[in-house]
Order: structure tokens, then sequence, then C-alpha cells
């Protein structure tokens, strides 16, 4: 059965001090709304997920590459695709709120493991 869902009926998981997230997740996909306070860093990380950002408010700087060798901004109403297995890190400047979407779904996110951000 299809199901509409509504993101103010989702709970708010306070992953850390500094960031919010609400999780749908699907069979294939999974789509994250995020809210960070300014100055919060995503560590370098990669996973086996394509990844979709979608910037709402705020900017997110990010740096792609095992040696952060690209450098690249995003502002309200930009999107970037980050292919699998490619790192990652990303500096929030201002209060942003984003939407991240996942291909396949996080495992790590959806039972706890995402150790990276839990600090």
């Amino acid at each position: 059965m299809i199901e509409k869902i509504n993101w103010d009926a989702i709970p708010v998981e306070e992953v850390n001090p500094s960031m919010k997230r609400k999780i749908i997740s699907g069979e294939k996909l999974m789509i994250a709304r995020m809210n960070f306070k300014d100055g919060y860093v995503v560590p370098l990380h990669s996973h086996m997920n394509e990844q979709i950002t979608h910037v709402l408010s705020g900017k997110i700087r990010f740096w792609f590459g095992g040696d952060k060798e690209e450098t690249l901004d995003l502002n309200p109403g930009e999107v970037v695709v980050i292919p699998a297995n490619l790192p990652h890190e990303a500096l929030m400047i201002g209060e942003v709120e984003e939407i991240d979407t996942w291909a396949p779904p996080r495992q790590d996110w959806l039972d706890g493991s995402d150790h990276y951000l839990r600090k």
C-alpha cells in the first residue's frame, strides 16, 4: 500500500549537539532532512552509496578526494551528486538545512553504527 508521509510526522534524531536529522527509507532509496549548526564539520569519509545533496538554507563547503584536492561550495537551491566511494568532507557555513538522498539506503544510519558523526 502506498503511504503519504509528512516530514512533520517524522521524529527528530539528535545525532550530536550540532546535527539533527529525520530519515525516510524505502527498500532501495533513503532520504534524510538535516539541520546543522554553523561551523560543524562532517569528517572525511566515504561510503558505497551514491549520494545527492540539496541545500535548502545556509552553505556547505565540500572537499572531495582522499587528499581533499577538490573544493565545492553549495548554496541554497544547489545540488551535487556524489559518486559512491568518493571520500568527502563538509563544513557548514551558517545554520544549514539540507536534504540528502542515497541509493542504496545507508545501513549505518539506520542501525546507529555511523560513529564518525556521533562524536
